[in-house]
């Protein structure tokens, strides 16, 4: 192993993030009582262009108004090619209360990117003496971004999460496909005659994890379009979470339960994580560096292993 340290990414909740646009602020105290860990209040595609200025004003006044208790508040600002974005950062900034967690940068497609919007956050909280660091959050929507993606993962230390953007990164990449997440008809192998179909975003994916990990930030799996499609939300989720992600986007209520049910780790996958690690401290105790446990082989490897499921879950409970 490197003797650079892996950092350890911000522990909170990122289970589920349930977005609503910002020109329907009736959605707003509904979204503060459910059960999403994060809040994603939107300012960019779920926003027409005329609406712009009005879902703006929306959201600092629902940051400034509503209990949104102990979840992180973040929100989507527009993408730094349009006229939108600096208004954006400085309305929140200047007339958003401290409870304000996070601003979401879309279509990031470089370090120079994020570095764009710190020096104007910087300058804003300076100037207006705001205590409380805003935090970032990176969507990843383009083969630019991809591309790039370990550089943008160190961009700034702001940075906490980032999100595959699966819709967008279809159309950069020249994708066939109209499906916003999930397996897609055509994508799939021969065997002995039958299809079985692969997951066109698990490179992807594996590329923000690695990323991610290596500095400290949060991956997060992005939308499912399919909200009437609960099974293949779940799937896709349980694929997240095996790579390593630790939460979905939620774009409609009914499917922040099943994020939260398959990113929170069972009664059993931790009940077995725990006897892992007592079998291991016995196995220390006797001097040996590995033992077996239900007939596999388990060694410090396992430990590590085990404890990121322990952690999880005991840091889900505390929250």
């Amino acid at each position: 192993m490197s003797f650079r340290i892996q950092p350890t990414p911000p522990a909170r909740p990122n289970r589920c993030q349930l977005f609503g646009p910002g020109s329907r602020p009736a959605l707003f105290e509904k979204m503060a009582s459910s059960a999403a860990d994060v809040i994603n209040l939107d300012l960019e595609d779920s926003v027409a262009p005329s609406d712009k200025d009005t879902a703006r004003a929306n959201i600092i006044g629902a940051i400034n108004d509503i209990d949104w208790g102990n979840k992180t508040l973040s929100v989507r600002i527009n993408g730094l090619d349009t006229p939108y974005w600096y208004r954006d950062v400085v309305e929140l900034l200047e007339q958003a209360g401290d409870r304000l967690d996070q601003i979401m940068i879309p279509k990031v497609g470089c370090a120079a990117d994020v570095y764009a919007v710190d020096a104007l956050v910087t300058a804003i909280e300076t100037a207006k003496g705001r205590s409380k660091p805003i935090a970032f959050e990176v969507i990843i929507e383009s083969a630019a971004g991809i591309a790039h993606v370990e550089e943008i993962a160190a961009s700034s230390p702001r940075l906490e999460a980032m999100s595959l953007g699966a819709a967008d990164f279809a159309a950069s990449m020249g994708m066939q496909t109209t499906g916003i997440g999930g397996t897609q008809e055509n994508y799939y192998m021969l065997h002995d005659g039958a299809k079985h179909w692969s997951d066109p975003w698990h490179w992807a994916q594996t590329a923000i994890v690695a990323a991610c990990r290596t500095h400290g930030v949060l991956p997060v799996d992005g939308p499912f379009g399919d909200f009437s499609d609960d099974e293949g939300y779940r799937a896709q989720a349980r694929r997240s979470a095996t790579l390593g992600m630790v939460g979905k986007w939620a774009i409609h209520p009914k499917q922040i339960g099943v994020a939260n049910e398959v990113f929170t780790p069972s009664a059993e996958a931790v009940a077995e994580a725990r006897e892992i690690l007592a079998a291991m401290e016995t196995a220390k105790a006797n001097g040996e560096g590995a033992t077996v446990y239900k007939g596999r082989l388990v060694d410090i490897a396992s430990i590590k292993q085990a404890e990121v499921i322990v952690r999880q879950s005991e840091m889900i409970a505390a929250r």
